[in-house]
């Protein structure tokens, strides 16, 4: 089963906002076993609209569309879809009752628009929405269904969780489907591939693998479809342990977790301190970290020291250090985590230094060279990064390596 999702509106097609609901939907429609085959984003115009549609139901039996509901005269999805299958507007006096006790509610009065909205296709199922004034609405002709909903984001999601997905389920039941991902950090994509070529080329037809990667994570994304959801979960089950087997140092987590969640809780588990001495990333391995509820139970804080005087003052960097062999150097980040270490009370630290870009570099040292420290009072292990001239890709590339380094030197300690 496949359906096409299809967003109106001009704000979308001028980069105004960012089309969120359709990835929405299309999760969820997927957790239904449906697969979003296309997605549309058209404009506010009644050609653009009917012809949209029509290409959509030439391909696919379900059609879901967000936008142009509202109560002013650029919202045309309704009047369109009435001429679409060739009906009226009639007034649907439950939806205009259900408008006035909702202005009530906020005691406001309603405006003759409100009434105006209420005329809705003759032919369509009104779905209540809740949330907001617009209702949706279910059109079927020929085994093909079309739904029309709100481009309000939580009015969508009100309307699809308690209206639209339930009819979805009984109308087209689809086949199992189920999906795992697996997080990866430490190698690229095209290394990975490497590594798992032979799992790959063993996948059943029922299987399939999908590459996700961002700055520094590499997301392995298990489908699978079958006759039931308990021999889905088998499925995936079986392979994500064959993952396991062969991505040992590169699996840090399955689904949404986040690296410093993971981090977090490899430090919580040993009952550590964590504290970051930071340069060219300006504190942005600290945000990452701090950004998980209770980080307080295991991180100490953080030194953001970009200036030498920083450096040498609150981390204890001696000077002939920086000037033998610079800023940006192995020597330096070592004795930035011995010094943050001291400074913090931490039991572990990480210690950053660069050149983010863009301009800065020099022969020796271009844009894009960054040293990074791990450490306790023990050891310490260092690494470089020869980087592109993007700084915020820079940045969040090394914030992303740097909790890795961490999480690896936690679990071989």
């Amino acid at each position: 089963m496949e359906a096409i999702l299809l967003t109106i509106g001009d704000e979308i097609l001028i980069g105004q906002i960012v089309d969120t609901n359709s990835a929405w939907m299309a999760e969820q429609l997927n957790l239904q076993g449906i697969r979003v085959r296309e997605i549309y984003s058209l404009s506010d115009t009644h050609a653009a609209i009917t012809e949209g549609l029509q290409a959509a139901l030439d391909k696919a039996d379900l059609v879901l569309m967000t936008g142009g509901l509202g109560p002013t005269k650029d919202d045309i999805t309704k009047k369109t879809l009435a001429d679409f299958y060739g009906v009226e507007l009639e007034f649907h006096e439950a939806t205009y009752q259900r408008i006035l006790s909702f202005f009530e509610r906020l005691g406001r009065e309603t405006t003759p628009a409100h009434r105006e909205q209420c005329y809705l296709p003759a032919n369509a199922q009104i779905l209540t929405n809740r949330m907001g004034t617009a209702p949706g609405m279910w059109m079927e002709r020929d085994g093909q269904v079309v739904v029309s909903m709100p481009g309000v984001p939580y009015e969508m999601k009100y309307l699809m969780e308690n209206e639209v997905l339930p009819l979805v389920k009984t109308t087209f039941p689809g086949r199992p489907i189920g999906h795992r991902t697996v997080l990866t950090a430490g190698e690229g994509e095209s290394r990975i591939a490497v590594r798992i070529a032979d799992f790959e080329a063993a996948l059943p037809e029922r299987v399939k693998l999908a590459y996700l990667p961002s700055l520094g994570v590499v997301r392995l994304r298990l489908t699978a479809t079958a006759d039931s959801t308990a021999e889905v979960e088998q499925l995936l089950d079986e392979r994500v342990a064959q993952l396991e087997a062969l991505l040992p140092d590169l699996i840090f987590g399955y689904g949404r977790a986040k690296l410093a969640e993971v981090v977090g809780r490899e430090l919580q588990n040993r009952g550590k301190y964590l504290a970051t001495a930071e340069s060219c990333t300006g504190g942005y391995v600290a945000h990452q970290i701090t950004a998980i509820p209770g980080s307080s139970a295991y991180f100490r804080g953080s030194v953001v020291a970009y200036a030498n005087e920083v450096k040498m003052e609150q981390l204890g960097v001696s000077e002939g250090t920086l000037v033998q062999h610079g800023a940006v150097s192995e020597a330096t980040v070592r004795e930035m985590v011995r010094g943050v270490l001291q400074t913090l009370g931490a039991d572990v630290a990480i210690a950053i230094s660069g050149i983010a870009g863009p301009g800065g570099g020099t022969a020796d040292k271009p844009v894009g060279t960054i040293w990074l420290a791990v450490g306790d009072e023990q050891r310490v292990q260092t690494r470089q990064l020869n980087l592109g001239k993007d700084r915020l890709k820079n940045i969040q590339y090394t914030g992303n390596q740097a909790l890795n380094m961490i999480r690896k030197f936690l679990l071989e300690g």
